[in-house]
């Protein structure tokens, strides 16, 4: 009974550390280059949405130099 248990542990720790049992990208060459292609712009665009989401994107309104802010 422990060594049944064992095996079917490590079975499944070994399963888990293989991958997916259906692949995310299809078997067709041509078809899976577009969909390799697609997602990579999907990861290179990630930064570009952190930068919009923190509204890094947006123009600096502070000045270059000190002003005063009162009347003169």
């Amino acid at each position: 009974m422990r060594k049944l248990l064992l095996a079917a542990v490590l079975g499944v720790l070994t399963s888990a550390a293989t991958g997916c049992i259906i692949p995310g990208y299809s078997g067709d060459p041509t078809r899976r280059v577009q969909e390799l292609i697609h997602t990579s712009e999907n990861e290179r665009l990630i930064l570009d949405e952190w930068e919009r989401m923190w509204l890094l994107d947006q123009p600096d309104h502070c000045t270059p130099y000190r002003t005063h802010g009162g009347i003169i």
